[in-house]
């Protein structure tokens, strides 16, 4: 009987496709009840198809595969054939996996044609979708981002340091794309936003508009009042923009190693550094990467949340800590992350956080703790 393989390491999924066999990714998590009802789809495509390797990866558990397939919700899936990504799908809709799945075992893309060979020059209209990918992805993973001819340091024409010098002004924090070093997206995204000139501002995944319409909004004040509504009303930050390079893997190499102690700690040097650590701001959040610049989709939506009260709050990047980011877990006895903490106080993590603030409970439950603990 076919039955699908859990996922510890990304050595696992390597192994897996070293058989030669193609590999399908389930990215689930035990909060989200369509998984659950995804995983019996899977269960039966791997009945159906035993020449295909089925596996199922938690996404907030094994964080170096969910940030190796830019993962950045669940369920998604991620089919893989001769060691590289052929296809990607992103919710629960059985009929759309099950095609695509059927096309992967037939050795063929989703449209039905044969997949290329190595060394054969991919149709143009797969590098069409390569670029789509590559800028969702971009708009994915960066709140506020600028594509401009040159960097935010040297702009290459008047219309791009117009766009940055009106960002610099409001203090928001963002990053830029030089589309003169990378043809197919600078074509790609004419045809993606409908917008045929650049500068392109994109806020949350969300055409803002070129020089014009920018500089228009910064005199008026509208693009301000954007950027409190779109990131929060503590949107403001003194640190300067950075370039950011169009492949996706190049964006996530691992963030910088927090402070740690030189030698090793014991058990009891870490539970008080953990200790004073969860207590370091009276709203904390503990989370993979940081808020400018999330290393997964669950940490930013509860960002976003955060941001979307107007609550400040202080962060930890449990990336560049093993020993924090492992002890952490045992000492709050939560398996996953991001973790939000008020007053050294676990609140939750991403599935609590979005239902208190789709239930309007988020911000009342933070200020009646911070309340509590201030007069206990």
């Amino acid at each position: 009987m076919a039955s699908l393989k859990d996922v510890g390491s990304q050595k696992d999924v390597d192994a897996a496709s070293s058989s030669g066999q193609p590999v399908v990714l389930h990215f689930w998590a035990s909060w989200c009840e369509p998984c659950k009802h995804m995983d019996t789809v899977m269960a039966q495509l791997a009945k159906d198809h035993p020449s295909v390797t089925f596996m199922r990866v938690e996404a907030e558990a094994v964080d170096e595969v969910t940030i190796k397939y830019e993962v950045a919700m669940v369920p998604a899936f991620v089919l893989i054939k001769g060691g590289k990504v052929v296809e990607k799908l992103e919710g629960a809709d059985p009929a759309a996996l099950s095609d695509k799945v059927q096309a992967l075992a037939a050795g063929k893309t989703a449209n039905g044609a044969a997949g290329a060979a190595a060394g054969v020059a991919v149709p143009a209209q797969a590098q069409a979708q390569d670029v789509q990918g590559r800028i969702k992805w971009l708009l994915a993973q960066h709140p506020v981002l600028l594509f401009m001819k040159g960097t935010a340091d040297s702009p290459s024409c008047g219309f791009s340091s117009k766009v940055v010098a009106a960002l610099r002004a409001l203090q928001v924090p963002f990053k830029t794309v030089d589309i003169l070093a990378d043809e197919a997206l600078r074509t790609g995204l004419k045809e993606f936003s409908s917008w045929p000139t650049y500068p392109q501002l994109y806020v949350k995944g969300e055409l803002v508009g070129g020089c014009d319409i920018v500089t228009q909004m910064q005199s008026s004040g509208e693009l301000a009042k954007l950027f409190s509504e779109k990131l929060g009303a503590n949107y403001q930050s003194s640190q300067a923009p950075t370039a950011i390079q169009t492949a996706p893997a190049s964006a996530t190499k691992p963030a910088p190693a927090a402070a740690a102690p030189a030698t090793a700690e014991t058990k009891e040097q870490l539970q008080a550094r953990l200790k004073a650590l969860v207590s370091s701001s009276p709203v904390m959040l503990f989370m993979k990467g940081t808020p400018e610049e999330p290393r997964c989709g669950f940490s930013r939506k509860v960002v976003d949340a955060l941001r979307g009260i107007s609550v400040q709050f202080g962060s930890f990047d449990i990336l560049g800590d093993s020993a924090v980011r492992e002890g952490l877990k045992e000492l709050s006895s939560w398996p996953t992350y991001p973790q939000l903490y008020v007053k050294g106080e676990l609140l939750g993590g991403c599935d609590i956080v979005l239902q208190m603030q789709e239930s309007g409970e988020l911000k009342t439950t933070i200020d009646e703790m911070l309340h509590r603990m201030d007069t206990a």
